[in-house]
């Protein structure tokens, strides 16, 4: 049984890492600059904290695998689901934190997104969603 357990998170883990990879590559290809992957303290952690036109953006980025993108509108597993009262919380102490650490202002302009990832591993596809300007 820890075994099972013990696959599965794995696989979660390199599902989350290959979703990851692929959000940063999209947020590039729009204009972004990576600052910085994967801050962490022991209360949680920012995916991917990047940079464009003197804004700083905070992602958390969800990533789900799937047999299909046919049917992405009908499938009860929304990534986003993931993002709930808890974590958005950790994630506004995080920010702080980050701002902090880095000696910014709170008076700096920030913004907080999710990215949706939606990953056929046989076609080796992805699909991307993002949910901007959530309020922390």
């Amino acid at each position: 049984m820890a075994n099972i357990r013990q696959n599965r998170k794995s696989n979660n883990k390199l599902t989350g890492n290959k979703g990851e990879d692929i959000s940063c590559k999209f947020l590039v290809n729009k204009g972004f600059i990576i600052v910085d992957r994967n801050y962490r303290k022991v209360w949680g952690e920012i995916d991917i904290i990047a940079q464009k036109d003197n804004i700083l953006h905070f992602f958390e980025v969800k990533s789900v695998t799937v047999q299909s993108f046919h049917d992405l509108g009908n499938d009860t597993r929304r990534p986003e689901d993931n993002v709930h009262g808890l974590k958005i919380r950790h994630i506004r102490r995080m920010v702080e934190t980050y701002l902090d650490e880095n000696h910014i202002g709170l008076e700096i302009e920030f913004r907080f997104h999710v990215i949706c990832v939606y990953l056929n591993m046989a076609n080796r596809m992805a699909k991307l969603r993002m949910i901007e300007n959530i309020i922390l």
